[in-house]
């Protein structure tokens, strides 16, 4: 049975769909207390109406914009209580050849996947480490671990972000807290339907071709399943996972090795 510390909270931003809103349902089916943070206060609502009695707090916030976020981890934290747990979820994908990624294009991506996993953590972690526990799981990306083509700006911010995790679960390790990255494939979310939709826009494939062509990197040939992420970030939260840190965790169907 997984186990947590009593009276647990866990934040969990970019709940609103997808791996997000799949991780928030998985902690507080666990007994977690999670609250919720995105920029869409409404898909946020969504989800916290799955959460039953384990709903903390649900508050919009723009990820990427310091004061947004120290406000709202303010609001939070006096509303639910200290954080536990950090799954930084939030982020985005664009698509481009790398002779037409522009600079707002590139500012973009990272904005979104790496410099709001440093703005989120740097407003929750010393509070961790002030109290001796706290578990933070960043949410990367295969592209964290290896290269794809006419995805440069959001690889070079998911490698950005294991790299974070690495360099933070060193600095932490004796703290009473652990930093770990999963690294989910193509996973079947909203994301990967606007993947889709830009091959089908481009090629003239069909919607099922396309998601064939996508499920087809995974040797299991299919896509992951929010689920499945979910579980995986469930059990790095855990007291069981205690000396797991600095670990990037590939979710993908053996698509790449991590060791």
């Amino acid at each position: 049975m997984t186990r947590f510390w009593p009276n647990a909270h866990a934040l969990v931003t970019g709940a609103g769909s997808g791996i997000g809103a799949a991780t928030a349902i998985a902690l507080a089916k666990a007994g977690v207390r999670v609250s919720l943070a995105g920029r869409r206060i409404e898909v946020l609502q969504a989800t916290a109406a799955s959460l039953g009695d384990h709903v903390g707090a649900v508050v919009a916030i723009d990820v990427t914009d310091p004061a947004a976020v120290t406000k709202g981890i303010a609001q939070i934290e006096a509303a639910a209580g200290s954080i536990d747990i950090l799954v930084n979820n939030a982020g985005k994908a664009g698509s481009a050849p790398f002779d037409k990624t522009d600079a707002a294009l590139w500012a973009d991506m990272l904005a979104s996947n790496l410099s709001s996993v440093f703005l989120v953590t740097q407003a929750v972690l010393p509070g961790m480490a002030k109290r001796g526990r706290g578990r933070v799981i960043n949410v990367a990306s295969t592209a964290g671990l290896t290269g794809y083509a006419y995805v440069s700006a959001y690889v070079a911010a998911k490698h950005g972000v294991v790299g974070l995790t690495r360099s933070l679960a060193l600095e932490y390790a004796r703290r009473g807290v652990t930093v770990n990255a999963v690294c989910p494939g193509y996973t079947d979310t909203p994301l990967v339907a606007e993947a889709a939709a830009n091959i089908v826009a481009k090629t003239g494939r069909s919607e099922a071709e396309a998601r064939a062509a996508l499920a087809k990197v995974n040797p299991m040939q299919r896509l992951v399943t929010p689920e499945e992420v979910a579980d995986a970030v469930l059990w790095l939260a855990s007291e069981g996972a205690a000396s797991i840190n600095g670990q990037a965790v590939a979710i993908a169907g053996g698509e790449v090795f991590t060791g």
